[in-house]
């Protein structure tokens, strides 16, 4: 079965927005760049994001790269200094421990839930992701494998038909990946991509008791290394990625 595209497809694989652009699409599109780039480990925690080179690099007005800074920081994505500028956010320890325990009561609920109602054809569905998951953390694509062990839990929630549910996840996991870019994980791509498999074996056998133990533990896991370890990187380079990936 042919794998899906991933779930957050890179937004700057279009053409770069114009001022004919519709203004709500082109500031979506902005907000799309930099949640990506954050999922992606490109933006690091702390990253000034100066409104004048968003706008060159996007080609538009500061006026739209003003209102996708406003969206990101309802978000919770970026904060908004006076008279310092938005930069990207750095979670508090608090903050971090309180996502991790929303995700523990949400993904254990609903993967209980699916592994009553799964059919053969999404099992296949999510061997194929986890197919898709191996190859990228085999050929060390970490932008790559990142988006993707993400989008993970996003494909179950999608599976239940829940598209709120998937949509509040993917706003958590982009506030998840911040946190693990500030308080750097020593728990391995590697790691966690076998346990995805493990959890699909159970969701295949219908085994809700051990597909439940297995997500709690695997969101533990993440929390319980969590350590300090903020870097900053360039705002262009991390906008837009090589085309190495």
């Amino acid at each position: 079965m042919r794998h899906s595209p991933p779930l957050m497809p890179n937004p700057l694989d279009a053409p770069a927005a114009t001022a004919e652009d519709h203004p709500t699409s082109a500031t979506q599109r902005i907000v799309d760049a930099i949640t990506t780039a954050i999922v992606e480990r490109r933006l690091m925690p702390g990253t000034k994001l100066a409104e004048q080179p968003i706008a060159d690099i996007f080609k538009v007005s500061r006026t739209l790269v003003r209102q996708a800074l406003m969206q990101l920081s309802r978000d919770r994505l970026i904060t908004l200094e006076p008279a310092r500028g938005a930069f990207v956010a750095q979670p508090s320890v608090g903050e971090a421990r309180q996502v991790f325990a929303v995700r523990q009561m949400l993904e254990t609920a609903l993967i209980r839930q699916l592994a009553a109602q799964i059919t053969p054809a999404q099992v296949e569905e999510l061997r194929a992701h986890l197919v898709a998951e191996r190859e990228a953390v085999l050929r060390t694509d970490v932008p790559g494998r990142t988006r993707l062990l993400a989008d993970f839990h996003v494909v179950l929630a999608r599976q239940l038909g829940n598209e709120v549910l998937a949509q509040l996840l993917t706003d958590l996991l982009s506030r998840s990946s911040l946190i693990s870019l500030m308080y750097q994980s020593s728990h391995s791509a590697e790691h966690s991509q076998a346990e995805h498999v493990a959890i699909v074996e159970a969701l295949a056998r219908h085994d809700a008791d051990a597909a439940v133990a297995l997500m709690a533990d695997h969101i533990g896991s993440v929390e319980r290394n969590l350590s300090l370890n903020p870097r900053i990187h360039d705002l262009a380079s991390a906008l837009v990625p090589s085309p190495s990936g």
